[in-house]
């Protein structure tokens, strides 16, 4: 059978949409094995980069790959609830101070994230959603060569 037809119910961690239409795209949002995510753990597969380990939970801020032998931490972000600094992406037009908040503390988070892991001495690599789109190749290219370096 197909999914449920039950109704959302709210949890009032955020504003109510202004249409259906809006909360269910909302709602499809996912935080892990995303579209970009699943692309580039294809694209290490075929170049021969194996030995990841997904949202590794013993890692700080758990990365979305980790590589934990040679303590590489990579982060997949999506330049809109990341705040991309090359797409400088505008604000919902709806509830603006929730969403100015709401990504104040996404990047908050991130920067936490990074602190923490470069604090028990891990490398860290992030890479944007639209790098991802610009050239995959490239990206696949600067994990082998933190691979490649003695740690």
């Amino acid at each position: 059978m197909g999914k449920s037809s039950k109704p959302y119910i709210r949890d009032n961690r955020s504003p109510k949409p202004l249409n259906e239409t809006v909360s269910k795209y909302m709602r499809s949002n996912k935080s892990k094995n995303t579209k970009p995510e699943i692309l580039f753990r294809k694209n290490l597969w075929q170049a021969g980069i194996r030995g990841y380990r997904l949202h590794w939970k013993k890692a700080p801020g758990k990365p979305d790959i980790a590589f934990p032998g040679k303590k590489i931490a990579i982060f997949l972000n999506g330049c809109f609830w990341h705040r991309c600094p090359k797409c400088q992406l505008g604000f919902p037009k709806n509830n603006r101070e929730f969403w100015e908040k709401k990504f104040a503390r996404n990047v908050e988070r991130d920067k936490e994230k990074m602190n923490a892991l470069k604090n028990e001495n891990w490398e860290v690599l992030v890479i944007w959603e639209c790098e991802l789109k610009d050239d995959i190749q490239v990206q696949i290219e600067q994990v082998r060569k933190l691979l490649l370096t003695d740690s």
